[in-house]
């Protein structure tokens, strides 16, 4: 009897060199929409989330610099920093830089050499999605992009916009991409066996990291703006949230490379504990302050993301970390982080990297981690060595993120100053742009500061 006929679906026969026999329409266009939404939480999603959380003067400045970064970061992440986070190893914790963007790379089947070798010997094969290079590396430029958005928080509202501007490119290069090939592209903390399913570490414990440190070398805002910061419209600061929010679904559901059941459990998980921590965080204001905060919501959400991101959650630690202990070490109270992102992101990043290393379970962790036998203390098997691990690499990315930073604003301080003058801090966004962000009746008119401190009338006003 003759074997039946294999019928193949339309969309699937090859009717061009556009559609190869490796291509998987549908993880493909997962991935590129899961790119979009990383994309999204950036631009226009933190973009008008710190335009709406900082101080009316400051609302132009804050947003530009969250633009400025999404588009600076796109032609270093073609040009060389993409292939430096996921190419092919130079040294154990960074990859060989070089071109993403002719053809005979970007079109063949997408390939990430993360490879894992015991003894000399390969264990585990390369990652091969379904779909081109092209958009791994799009997909892989949104997280770069998120990342260095992130750290922005902190320096939000006196940071130099010159300075800002030759930041960016600097710690993509040198920060972002050592901690993206250490733990995801194949360098010396992903052959160990650390766990980071969506970037705990790669992105929040790093931006949080860098950003602390940011605000350390650049200095304090004005004692004014310290002490009174109301944010200038919260509504847009929740819409901004709101995008944030909804565009972690390709934040954690893009990061299986595939439309496949991980990516479905990823997806429920991260809701579940966004949403979750935005209510414990809620109560807890309750409790103490005796009020719901529209801005505590806001951070509850985030380090439920956040935390959700290596695989664990919380948002209480986060929470006392920010509203308690930021008010009794002074180290804390030094430094001027202004969106708190060292507690929403770096605390929330490690703890949830922490509990990895004590609740990852075998087989959910065999869905997406190329090193075999990997789980949590609390399923045996050696599990406690896991934990130890997670707190290993999460000190590699804060000490390389402290240093590195550190030598970067060091260095572009010889020639930039860090800082805006005090006559620019005083003024704002008018100083920093010659723009403002809003002129609502009864605000319209502009206020100028001479050289001799004294508010004077823009040319336009004087009648």
């Amino acid at each position: 009897m003759a074997a039946a006929a294999v019928v193949v679906p339309v969309a699937y026969r090859n009717a061009s060199a556009a559609v190869p026999d490796w291509l998987n329409k549908g993880d493909n266009a997962w991935q590129m929409v899961s790119a979009a939404l990383v994309g999204m939480q950036a631009m226009p999603g933190l973009v008008i989330l710190y335009a709406g959380l900082v101080k009316k003067k400051w609302a132009l400045n804050s947003a530009f610099m969250a633009l400025y970064a999404f588009a600076a970061v796109m032609p270093c992440w073609v040009l060389w920093a993409y292939k430096m986070s996921f190419g092919n190893r130079l040294i154990p914790f960074l990859g060989k830089p070089g071109l993403a963007v002719s053809q005979d790379y970007l079109i063949p089947q997408a390939f990430l050499p993360s490879t894992h070798y015991v003894d000399g010997a390969l264990e585990t094969a390369a990652i091969q999605p379904w779909y081109p290079m092209a958009t791994m590396v799009f997909f892989q430029f949104a997280f770069a992009a998120v990342t260095v958005i992130l750290l922005a928080g902190s320096v939000l509202a006196r940071m130099s916009i010159r300075a800002w501007m030759v930041f960016v490119p600097l710690w993509i290069t040198f920060s972002y991409s050592v901690g993206a090939f250490s733990v995801w592209g194949g360098g010396f903390l992903f052959q160990w066996g650390v766990m980071d399913y969506s970037g705990g570490y790669v992105v929040h414990l790093a931006s949080g990291a860098a950003g602390f440190t940011a605000a350390y070398w650049v200095g304090p805002r004005l004692k004014e703006d310290r002490e009174e910061f109301p944010p200038n419209n919260l509504l847009l600061a929740l819409a901004g949230a709101g995008i944030l929010w909804m565009g972690w679904t390709g934040f954690n559901g893009g990061d299986p490379f595939a439309a496949n059941v991980d990516s479905s459990l990823a997806v429920l998980n991260t809701h579940i504990c966004a949403a979750t921590s935005l209510l414990v965080w809620t109560c807890w204001d309750v409790l103490f302050f005796k009020k719901p905060s529209v801005i505590g919501a806001i951070n509850g959400m985030i380090t439920g993301l956040v935390c959700i991101t290596p695989g664990a959650a919380s948002g209480t630690v986060p929470w006392y970390t920010m509203m308690v202990l930021s008010r009794k070490l002074p180290l804390l109270q030094q430094v001027d982080d202004t969106l708190g992102v060292l507690h929403t992101h770096a605390v929330a990043g490690i703890l949830g990297g922490a509990l990895t290393g004590l609740f990852a379970h075998p087989d959910l962790s065999s869905m997406f981690l190329a090193v075999p036998n990997s789980n949590g203390a609390f399923y045996g098997r050696k599990g406690g060595v896991q934990f130890l691990k997670q707190l290993a690499g999460a000190a590699f990315i804060i000490g390389w993120n402290v240093v590195v930073t550190s030598i970067i604003l060091v260095v572009i301080r010889v020639v930039i100053p860090l800082r805006m003058s005090e006559e620019e801090l005083k003024i704002g966004d008018d100083a920093a742009h010659g723009e403002e962000a809003y002129s609502l009746a009864g605000q319209g008119q502009r206020e100028k500061f001479s050289h001799n401190g004294r508010i004077q009338l823009a040319e336009s006003q004087i009648p």
